[in-house]
């Protein structure tokens, strides 16, 4: 027992809590404490916190608000606790995260453990060659208005512990400081950043969507991770009439539904004849839409299939661009040591389905390299044949060097 402390929290949890947090990373919040910083002192710290999440006095800081650019467009506000209160927010997502997961639904797939986005793909892929029809939605600002009363109601049904109640409230309550080193209160929302938000977010959407959708309409199956969710329909009248059905959902739950990011998607295939505005989505990356596809003995047809999608594409070629340039002048063991982590992530994600893609993709890394050769090499300055035979030798000398290498995706001429 916490003797003398009305709140029941092991030490050990928030032990657990920090070592996840540390293994996560992560940006300093407004205090400019880095994790190095807080693990110099780290037995008295942890001691600090436990003592005032014991006894009630816990107070969490102003979330960093931090602007990054999103792929759509436009900036993203997230918000960035600081180590201290991300530990803490980890003790609360250990304690409150098992008593919800169990009644999450299976086709909920963000956040979740044991759970990723290709499942998600995998199941909406076979789920798009048993329907003609989806919808695919987005929740417009899902973190910044989810409403506070609603989300703490939804709390309460599964939890009567007092400390959780106590700070879930006030980390949905405590102030952002923006980029500008303004102060801004909250009414609305759980900082995207946050590290108990996500499961917070998927509490508020299983009642407001996914319970809803079971109810209302148990004969359209349907994948959710996080914000971005897809309908699966038999009949575009049936599409129509569901989506405005949940417009009207979110509206009711003060969301909103995205206008620029929700459709009806036809999911023409080489069996499927109409005519529609829109025959492709994106889902996590990936671009669902008709393609040539062979069957097993060799016969080829059109399918309704995913692969790596144009903007995911783009955003590869982006990444490997900065690291060659930030490059010039290093050596090649180098330059692999700082490619290698984001080429291994990427064909892991994207070699799942329609692999061809991926590996075309895979391939302009070697242009990269021969661009980078050129500037590094001055027997190779303008000679982009040469440089390109000049990396064909180092892959045959060391076939293990780069991740693309080892997969066989030679430079060539």
């Amino acid at each position: 027992m916490n003797k003398g402390k009305p709140y029941e929290i092991s030490k050990h949890l928030v032990m657990k809590a920090f070592k996840l947090v540390k293994a996560n990373h992560g940006t300093v919040g407004v205090d400019a404490q880095s994790l190095e910083e807080y693990e110099k002192n780290l037995k008295d710290n942890l001691y600090k916190l436990w003592n005032r999440m014991s006894s009630g006095s816990y107070f969490p800081k102003p979330v960093k608000g931090v602007e990054i650019p999103k792929k759509s467009g436009g900036m993203r506000l997230l918000g960035i606790p600081a180590v201290e209160d991300r530990i803490a927010q980890m003790v609360g997502r250990l304690y409150f995260e098992p008593l919800v997961e169990r009644i999450f639904h299976k086709d909920s797939y963000g956040y979740r453990p044991g759970k990723s986005a290709i499942d998600a793909i995998r199941i909406t892929r076979q789920r798009c060659w048993e329907y003609d029809w989806v919808i695919e939605f987005d929740i417009r600002k899902l973190f910044d208005n989810i409403d506070h009363e609603l989300l703490m109601k939804a709390v309460k049904k599964h939890t009567d512990c007092k400390w959780l109640l106590l700070y879930v409230e006030r980390w949905l309550k405590v102030p952002f400081q923006m980029p500008d080193g303004t102060i801004v209160e909250r009414t609305a929302g759980t900082p995207q950043g946050g590290v108990i938000s996500p499961v917070l977010a998927n509490l508020f959407l299983h009642y407001v969507f996914d319970r809803w959708i079971v109810d209302a309409s148990p004969q359209n199956p349907w994948a959710r991770y996080a914000d971005d969710g897809l309908v699966h329909c038999r009949t575009k009248e049936e599409a129509e009439a569901l989506l405005g059905k949940l417009k009207e959902r979110m509206l009711k739950c003060k969301l909103e539904i995205h206008p620029d990011k929700t459709r009806i998607v036809y999911c023409k295939d080489g069996n499927r004849k109409k005519e529609h505005e829109h025959t492709s989505f994106i889902f996590l990356g990936y671009e669902f839409r008709p393609r040539v596809a062979r069957a097993r003995y060799g016969r080829y047809f059109i399918s309704f299939t995913p692969a790596v999608s144009p903007q995911a594409r783009q955003s590869f070629r982006d990444s490997i661009r900065e690291i060659r340039r930030q490059s010039i002048g290093l050596k090649l063991d180098e330059v692999a040591r700082r490619m290698n982590p984001v080429i291994r992530g990427w064909a892991n994600y994207f070699g799942n389905f329609y692999p061809s893609m991926m590996k075309q993709e895979l391939w302009k890394v070697n242009l990269a390299l021969a661009r980078w050769a050129m500037r590094t090499r001055k027997s190779l300055r303008r000679k982009p044949a040469k440089a390109l035979d000049w990396l064909g030798v180092c892959a045959k000398t060391r076939p293990t060097l780069f991740v693309h290498w080892e997969m066989g995706i030679m430079p060539t001429v």
